[in-house]
């Protein structure tokens, strides 16, 4: 699958396909959220103990490469 990112799993049998982290029921837009309201990743981690952190951050990292990567839309 094209722009698949390691650590992240999609499908339809899960969530209805919602991507989450690999082993894991927990989507993948839950980390995100609680990024965008502030909330510390530590936080995130001590309320979804089944996602490592090591896993996290490097979700996180691709995704930065990625946007880093991306044509510039202006």
């Amino acid at each position: 699958m094209e722009g698949k990112i390691p650590g992240i799993h999609s499908d339809p049998d899960i969530l209805g396909g919602t991507p989450v982290f690999v082993g894991t029921r927990v989507p993948v837009r839950a980390l995100l959220d609680y990024l965008e309201h502030g909330r510390p990743l530590a936080e995130f981690l001590d309320d979804f103990p089944t996602v490592e952190k090591a896993l996290a951050l490097g979700v996180l990292a691709h995704m930065k490469q990625l946007v880093a990567h991306a044509p510039s839309s202006r």
